[in-house]
């Protein structure tokens, strides 16, 4: 089964942890050899088929077309405090272990080596139907 792990910045810790775009350098680079260490178990278990980190909002663009010309705007909007910050795909054998994943992506160390309690949305990737 395939799951997409998905991490949003924005409402870590229940609001009690601030952005990391504050954390001190030290604590980014903890956070991220976090990450990198947990994708080289998975990968070593066979159970990622991928993982990336995604650039900054004020980087993104919304794109939507109605068969014409694409009308590009950027995005996510201002006022919006969250973000997707980086996604999973990894291939388990059942839900309960891609929870496992999810909830030990959340307690990556934040700042002060503490727990981040960063949200991880889980999502099933459904396959597409079979062609008669």
């Amino acid at each position: 089964m395939k799951y997409m792990l998905l991490m949003h910045h924005g409402n870590e810790g229940g609001g009690d942890c601030p952005p990391i775009t504050t954390w001190a350098p030290e604590e980014v680079q903890a956070h991220i050899a976090f990450m990198i260490d947990l994708n080289k178990q998975l990968a070593a278990a066979g159970e990622l088929v991928a993982a990336e980190g995604l650039a900054w909002p004020n980087e993104a663009k919304v794109v939507v077309s109605k068969g014409g010309a694409p009308k590009i705007t950027d995005g996510p909007f201002p006022e919006s405090k969250e973000f997707l910050a980086g996604f999973w795909i990894v291939d388990v054998p059942s839900e309960k272990r891609a929870i496992e994943i999810a909830a030990r992506a959340s307690a990556a160390p934040g700042p002060k080596g503490k727990p981040f309690g960063i949200a991880i949305e889980l999502r099933q990737v459904m396959s597409a139907p079979h062609p008669e």
